[in-house]
């Protein structure tokens, strides 16, 4: 029996204690996310409780109504933007979108889609290639908080010009004022863009498949999973995706060196878009 443990082995038995806590209160399971990214999450929160250890947080999931939705707010990674990284959608566009023309239907999960941006930006891609139309878009997070404001198409003013910026390197062909009005502070998405994408929560960790898809694009989130949770998800996407289906996952993320390097032919090493073999 050890005669004491550590500061950094105490903090660590807490936060198994409080992710396990998070689940049975709420079914959220984020006791797979890397424990780097988790940890700096429940610091943070600590500090703006004004508690002292991660055991106060524990108590206040058990007993606080409301507390655990802060949590999970805190745990969400909301890093997007319209046609972030450019290189993807050009990509997605040259490459992509001409398997696209002979489907009678288009299926696309977006998985991790926070706010919408990037959901956003591939149904004008698709507006723009004369596709939209067949298209049915199924944008998914597990935060219901970035789901309202995705929901709305509500952009802020002060970020067009970079995301106009983008739009034109992504090989937009419009100006992209067309697709949206604007008052002093926001600009609203035109219905005719979000008309056919759904929004809806879904768990990447506890959730299974919900339909079979063309396309499933899921970018830069599974780099906050352990290998075993990624290896899960990946799992969960091959079963999700049709034959010669098409994957996109981050700059930060490979499918090399995992069992799922030869289930697919690479479209774009560069900017990892696969399609299933």
């Amino acid at each position: 029996m050890k005669d004491s443990i550590t500061q950094e082995e105490r903090e660590e038995i807490e936060i198994k204690l409080l992710l396990q806590a998070i689940f049975d209160v709420s079914g959220f399971d984020y006791r797979d996310y890397m424990r780097s990214s988790i940890k700096r999450r429940i610091e943070n929160r600590a500090r703006i409780e004004n508690v002292r250890t991660i055991s106060y947080l524990i108590e206040k999931v058990l007993y606080e109504k409301g507390f655990v939705e802060k949590l999970i707010d805190d745990f969400s990674i909301n890093v997007t933007e319209m046609f972030r990284d450019p290189e993807f959608f050009e990509a997605f566009r040259l490459q992509v979108v001409p398997h696209l023309r002979n489907l009678p239907e288009i299926r696309i999960w977006h998985a991790g889609c926070s706010t919408g941006e990037e959901a956003f930006s591939m149904a004008i891609l698709l507006e723009e290639e004369g596709l939209y139309d067949r298209a049915k878009i199924y944008a998914t997070d597990i935060s219901e908080k970035v789901l309202s404001t995705a929901k709305k198409g509500i952009l802020p003013l002060n970020r067009m010009q970079t995301y106009t910026r983008n739009y034109l390197n992504a090989g937009g062909k419009h100006e992209f004022s067309k697709y949206y009005t604007t008052d002093y502070d926001y600009a609203y998405l035109d219905e005719s863009i979000r008309k056919n994408i759904v929004f809806f929560q879904h768990n990447l960790v506890t959730d299974g498949s919900f339909n079979e898809f063309h396309i499933i694009i899921c970018r830069n989130v599974m780099i906050y999973f352990t290998s075993d949770l990624q290896l899960n998800v990946n799992q969960l996407f091959y079963e999700s995706l049709c034959k010669r289906g098409f994957m996109g996952i981050g700059s930060k993320e490979s499918l090399r060196s995992t069992q799922f390097s030869d289930k697919y032919a690479v479209i774009s090493a560069k900017e990892n878009i696969y399609r299933k073999i």
